[in-house]
């Protein structure tokens, strides 16, 4: 059984790389889990420590919010938080997000999408960034920060993890996806795609288990 590996990092810090990059490193990773938002918000945390068990690294939201929970439930587990400079990091937000949201990012910012939200954002994402860091002091066998827009990969990841650096490149997901240029063709396709998923998710999925 693998070593559970949990990333800690607020969404558009990297969180695609480093589910990408464990992925190839032979760990089952499990992401954002929106669909399990009312147990969230409901203080529920059962059907998050059951995905837990069953799986080996977990990164996006909500597990970023369960580092203290998961590191009672799964002592000698990794914590990875992927780091990121915060007015870079608004501007991704702000260009992915702008006015969509969700149940999850509107528990954690109050309102949970970016346009004319700017000072909120980064105030939550810079204390989140100190808590975990206060946290996780002075435990360096437990605990890396990775900032993937400075460069850092496999040679800070994997001697962390215990693993030999692969030959291969390491991942860098959704790199220069979002631009503020409203025609760019990448961004609309995935415009597109988040429309479909929303409408399948909200006509089909929750009527379904309902």
């Amino acid at each position: 059984m693998k070593q559970k590996v949990f990333g800690l990092g607020f969404h558009k810090t990297g969180t695609s790389s480093l589910a990408s990059a464990l992925h190839q490193l032979g760990y089952k990773v499990c992401g954002q889990q929106n669909v399990l938002h009312n147990e969230l918000l409901n203080h529920n945390l059962t059907p998050f420590f059951e995905l837990a068990k069953n799986n080996d690294a977990f990164e996006d939201d909500p597990w970023f919010l369960l580092y203290k929970e998961m590191d009672i439930a799964f002592p000698g587990s990794k914590f990875i938080l992927t780091d990121r400079d915060v007015n870079s990091w608004y501007k991704s937000c702000l260009n992915h997000f702008y006015e969509d949201s969700t149940p999850i990012r509107d528990f954690i910012y109050g309102k949970g999408f970016p346009k004319d939200n700017e000072e909120t954002f980064k105030k939550v994402y810079l204390k989140h960034q100190a808590e975990v860091k206060e946290y996780f002091l002075n435990r360096p066998n437990d605990f890396i920060v990775i900032d993937f827009t400075m460069g850092e990969g496999w040679e800070k990841l994997c001697p962390f993890l215990g693993i030999e650096i692969p030959e291969f490149n390491f991942p860098h997901t959704n790199k220069g996806l979002y631009t503020k240029n409203p025609n760019n063709l990448k961004k609309k396709i995935w415009l597109l795609y988040k429309k479909i998923y929303s409408f399948l998710y909200h006509k089909i999925y929750v009527p379904f288990f309902k």
